[in-house]
């Protein structure tokens, strides 16, 4: 590595992330586990009542590769898409915007010999925690229910944390720009409309074309794909083209977090 860029790096990153990590578990062991916990019930009580309520009526939708499937099997992995990029987006952005903004944690941290890149991987390993844990949880539910129909299946539980780094890392970055709490009820009024409308309890041939493109622009949508190509191990040349999306947002947001830290707090 070139001296200069060595500087760089070293002025970034001091190696010590496991000192950030150690501080979360020990926050989520004596106080944060019961929110932790609760966000896990939430898309398993969707499968419920719309996959076997809603899908009483619905009856069978063409999956990938135009494989006929249940209505319930056709939400499952959907919703498991989903549960990732909540857990990782809410402990990425109100966790964040708390300890940012008021509790000057940061501050605090980066006054130390630790950098930025250090808390920003940090925090983000944290998000990536809490998903792992819902698509681990989620996909036992799915296994009992006999919803996931392939050996495949078991890949989603890394997918779910590609898709939980995508989003944990944009929404620290975003979250960075943030200085009030009314600008924080931005995220909902973006992530429920993504929820509803990225093809996740109904196929998005529904949407006229140009719909259709919007929608195949979310990055939800591209993990509800992904995830319901895994879970009967139909693939497609537009797999990759799902992958690729998660890593480019993931070092997309992972580099502008840092940077956005180190303007904030290292000037």
């Amino acid at each position: 590595m070139s001296a200069p860029a060595s500087r760089t790096l070293s002025g970034l990153y001091a190696g010590n992330v496991r000192a950030v990590l150690e501080r979360g578990f020990k926050v989520i062991g004596n106080q944060n586990w019961t929110i932790v916990v609760s966000g896990f019930f939430e898309p398993v009580f969707y499968l419920l009542a719309m996959g076997y309520g809603l899908g009483g009526l619905v009856g069978t939708v063409t999956g990938p590769g135009g494989a006929e499937m249940s209505y319930v099997a056709f939400i499952a992995p959907a919703l498991l898409a989903t549960s990732a990029m909540n857990g990782a987006i809410y402990d990425s952005t109100w966790n964040v915007f708390f300890k940012m903004r008021f509790g000057r944690i940061y501050e605090a941290m980066l006054s130390t010999s630790l950098g930025p890149l250090d808390v920003a991987a940090g925090e983000i390993a944290m998000a990536l925690f809490r998903g792992l844990l819902y698509a681990c949880g989620f996909l036992g539910v799915m296994g009992v229910l006999g919803i996931a129909t392939s050996w495949w299946a078991l890949a989603m539980v890394p997918v779910a944390v590609l898709i939980a780094l995508g989003f944990a890392a944009v929404g620290m970055a975003v979250t960075s720009w943030f200085t009030t709490f009314q600008q924080m009820d931005l995220i909902n009024i973006v992530l429920l409309p993504m929820f509803l409308f990225s093809a996740t309890l109904f196929p998005i041939g529904v949407y006229p074309q140009a719909v259709q493109w919007f929608i195949q622009a979310l990055p939800l949508w591209h993990g509800v794909e992904l995830m319901r190509q895994l879970s009967i191990g139909a693939f497609t040349d537009a797999t990759w083209v799902h992958l690729g999306y998660f890593v480019v947002m993931s070092v997309a947001g992972v580099a502008f977090c840092t940077l956005r830290l180190r303007a904030l707090f290292l000037r």
